[in-house]
């Protein structure tokens, strides 16, 4: 019979832990289990990656515990199962390809170079052991697997991880609704620190730019269209010879000079590092790294080498504190160029002509006794990138103490997003990877790296302008959005395929930056509390089962619903959620460059506000901090009450002061009183002064219709109801 898990009556020494050679568990938390196998896996349990502190037990697993584990064999594979109930809707299991609802679906967590990867590729770039299990009635559990090992995640009957290695907890969130799992996550993995305000601008790379003529053609080409951007990137061929911390001579001769003028321009910049360093004497990288006995060791104790872009390589230990602060060091001199941010790729780590397209499993690595020591790389495979990242970001701040870090990384691990946002790696320019970008995106969110999107455009292949206008239509409003496309591939700038696409894109674009006030307040709110920045629609309702599988939209916090079509045709319906006691959700949209509404636009997303919301909003700027919050224009949207409610934070959008109070989140309150709404300040926080400013109000209402109405910020303003 059905049963959360499975019955307690069965496991009634389980929870006791006094069922011989079983599973034991302890509460390390409010409604958060830690199971181990039995007492011999909890005493040689390994540190974990993923936790952001030591979990200590507060006390016996609850007996009226809903979600129990069961721990087996299979093969040289241990096991953790889990029963789920009929009804219950799974998803996360980080990076994966497909749809957003996960049931039937095996993955496995092995971060893999997966270039042009499809629908059936087992593993990617990333790995999150981690599933979101939505009960019928709307109640969540989460379900982390601590392992670092190569581990698969099969959701064909129930929840099994089956993973190589020693056995490792298994970590129970139990909430009652989906948002609060997630909020647990957060306090457990941690949260992401608030980034730089130009890196949730829009980004602009391919493989690559170059010479440095050709940045500052592409930088050219935004500002003299009017189109918004923030960051033009460079891949690997700016460096010598793909020798990482060098810059080729003849084609990027003076590197400050260009990021120095891309500032001028309103412009910052990210620059590659690889891990793989060239084999090379003379080679001041490879000199230092061999002088300090920093690299990644075969199983009978010699340097691994392996072939990557520069031809043979050696491989930084990240596993070991000096190596780390070795590769920190590089840092200095490199951001002395004036660069912004920092791409780490193939950190998998990739390796060319090999099988695995990995170093072999039994290479070893001089790890810290805080990491469970020396191991093989079978244990660190899965943290190699996000050690190196962690690495990386540490580099940048301490050469930039003053700023706030920005670094991308291809693979990670659950935690990681501490120390990186990521992308969905190298996809394709084709209907299928339109299709899934939206359900890739929210997956990775629900497996808590909020900061995240994928290539627009594609990465593999051309595609055509039909494709791209579809796409950056949507995907100029996920967290991280770039637009970027691989070596010999046609250009895929938003002028690239003629007007009718760049007003298109122009217009997708403009759309972002009205929005930059809420998506900055999303993102401070997914550095303080955990909470993913792009949600699954099911969020707006988690018990309605219509919601379950709907990935044609998803929602930016909890206030605006995005619904795109993925289709050429844009022939598929999509399930919107129920009104909200008879009020249903409302469709907002702007004006754009040319005086056209962006729903005239059949290739943008459609945009609806949820009753009871104010969103805030900005005037279009052609980069983040081009000029102020001025005027400031809040989008109401009344529930059946008549009543809203609204935040918006800010601060300087660079540096640390706001962790010293210096920042300004207000609440914003709307109330129908007889034929008007009144819009006022109901709280606020921080010591940051507000700014004497325009503010306007457009109230959403019935049928498409509105009323506006128009003051000064901190008074109230009043907005007569047509």
């Amino acid at each position: 019979m059905p049963c959360r898990g499975l019955c307690i009556a069965l496991l009634a020494g389980v929870l006791s832990g006094s069922a011989a050679g079983g599973p034991v568990g302890d509460l390390v938390g409010q409604g958060v289990v830690r199971w181990y196998a039995d007492e011999e896996a909890r005493t040689l349990e390994l540190p974990s990656f993923a936790v952001v502190k030591p979990l200590e037990p507060q006390g016996p697993v609850p007996g009226d515990f809903p979600v129990q584990v069961v721990f087996g064999r299979d093969g040289q594979r241990w096991t953790a199962s889990i029963a789920i109930e009929e009804g219950t809707s799974l998803y996360g299991t980080g990076e994966v390809a497909g749809q957003l609802l996960r049931n039937g679906r095996v993955t496995e967590c092995w971060n893999t170079d997966a270039y042009g990867y499809k629908d059936d590729t087992k593993s990617l770039y990333t790995s999150q052991p981690w599933v979101l299990a939505v009960r019928a009635d709307g109640t969540a559990f989460g379900v982390l697997a601590d392992t670092t090992y190569r581990c698969e995640i099969d959701l064909r009957d129930g929840i099994v991880f089956r993973a190589e290695g020693p056995e490792q907890p298994v970590i129970v969130i139990e909430r009652d609704s989906p948002q609060e799992v997630m909020q647990a996550l957060g306090e457990l993995t941690g949260t992401i620190t608030l980034p730089p305000k130009w890196a949730i601008g829009y980004h602009q790379c391919r493989y690559s730019y170059d010479p440095d003529a050709r940045v500052r053609e592409i930088a050219e080409g935004f500002r003299s269209r009017d189109i918004p951007a923030d960051v033009i990137w460079m891949d690997i061929d700016y460096m010598d010879g793909y020798r990482c911390f060098t810059f080729d001579t003849k084609d990027f001769p003076d590197p400050a000079e260009l990021n120095e003028w891309l500032a001028t321009q309103g412009f910052h910049n990210v620059w590659m590092i690889d891990p793989g360093i060239k084999l090379e004497s003379g080679y001041f990288v490879y000199d230092q790294g061999t002088a300090a006995d920093v690299w990644t060791k075969t199983a009978d104790g010699q340097t691994y080498q392996g072939e990557v872009w520069p031809g043979m390589c050696v491989f930084p230990d990240y596993t070991n504190a000096d190596v780390r602060q070795w590769w920190a060091r590089l840092y200095d001199d490199f951001m002395a160029n004036g660069i912004s941010g920092v791409w780490n790729d193939m950190n998998e780590p990739a390796v060319f002509n090999t099988p695995s397209k990995t170093m072999p499993e039994d290479n070893w690595h001089r790890a810290d006794a805080e990491f469970g020591g020396p191991g093989p790389h079978a244990r660190f495979h899965n943290v190699y990138g996000m050690l190196m990242v962690q690495s990386t970001r540490e580099g940048v701040m301490e050469a930039n103490p003053g700023k706030r870090p920005f670094v991308l990384s291809r693979a990670n691990y659950l935690g990681g997003h501490r120390f990186a946002a990521t992308w969905t790696g190298d996809n394709s320019a084709n209907w299928y990877h339109v299709d899934v970008s939206v359900p890739m995106t929210l997956n990775l969110s629900l497996s808590g790296q909020p900061f995240c999107g994928p290539d627009i455009g594609g990465f593999a292949g051309n595609g055509d302008g039909q494709m791209f206008a579809r796409w950056i239509g949507f995907g100029a409003l996920f967290p991280f959005s770039r637009g970027h496309t691989a070596k010999g591939n046609i250009d895929k700038e938003p002028w690239a395929f003629g007007p009718e696409v760049e007003a298109t894109a122009r217009r997708a674009l403009e759309r972002r930056y009205r929005l930059i006030p809420y998506l900055y307040t999303l993102f401070a709110d997914a550095a303080g509390a955990g909470m993913p920045i792009v949600r699954p629609t099911l969020f707006a309702d988690p018990k309605d089962p219509a919601l379950r599988s709907e990935d044609d939209s998803f929602l930016l916090g909890g206030d605006v619903l995005v619904v795109a079509q993925m289709q050429p045709a844009r022939d598929r319906v999509v399930v919107m959620p129920r009104p909200i006691d008879g009020v249903a959700w409302r469709e907002f949209d702007f004006e754009g460059f040319d005086g056209r509404r962006d729903s005239e636009d059949p290739d943008q997303a459609r945009l609806f506000a949820r009753p009871g919301s104010i969103i805030p909003s900005g005037p279009v700027m052609e980069y983040v901090d081009e000029k102020p919050l001025d005027p400031l224009t809040l989008i109401v949207c009344l529930d059946a009450q008549g009543k809203a409610r609204g935040r918006l934070y800010e601060d300087a959008g660079e540096g640390w002061a706001y962790l010293d109070g210096e920042y300004l989140e207000t609440t914003y309150e709307a109330t129908r009183i007889d034929g008007e709404v009144v819009v006022r300040v109901a709280a606020e926080q921080g010591r940051m002064q507000r700014t004497d400013r325009a503010l306007r109000v457009r109230v959403l209402l019935p049928e498409g219709s509105e009323a506006s109405g128009q003051g000064r910020d901190g008074t109230d303003v009043h907005v007569k109801l047509k």
